[in-house]
């Protein structure tokens, strides 16, 4: 438990209901919370320079023309991964921001 009272468990179990969301959203052909955070300036998911993965990184993202949008299977693949394994709140802080209009949402995990 971190000094706010939010389990580590907490927001990872937060964002991989979002996640969940997400993937029903994109069978849907509806579009999901987290490109629309990535749109916003949220975060990130971007090639590593040897494309041999992705990389998340906060902020907001780059001219479209300096990079390859990457899709959104891709990045949920990997943000799913990363939060089942990950036990860096910082990390899970960051995947959270995108899903902040959800009502789920809890300002302590800013």
């Amino acid at each position: 438990m971190n000094n706010s009272g939010v389990t580590t468990d907490e927001l990872r179990r937060f964002v991989l209901d979002r996640l969940d969301e997400d993937e029903r959203r994109a069978a849907d052909e509806e579009l999901p919370m987290l490109d629309d955070a990535e749109r916003r300036g949220r975060l990130r998911i971007v090639r590593s320079d040897d494309g041999s993965g992705l990389l998340l990184l906060p902020g907001p993202v780059q001219a479209a023309e300096e990079r390859a949008t990457v899709p959104f299977r891709e990045k949920a693949d990997l943000l799913r991964t990363e939060v089942e394994q990950t036990d860096d709140e910082a990390v899970l802080r960051l995947v959270a921001s995108a899903y902040n209009e959800h009502h789920d949402w809890q300002e302590e995990w800013r």
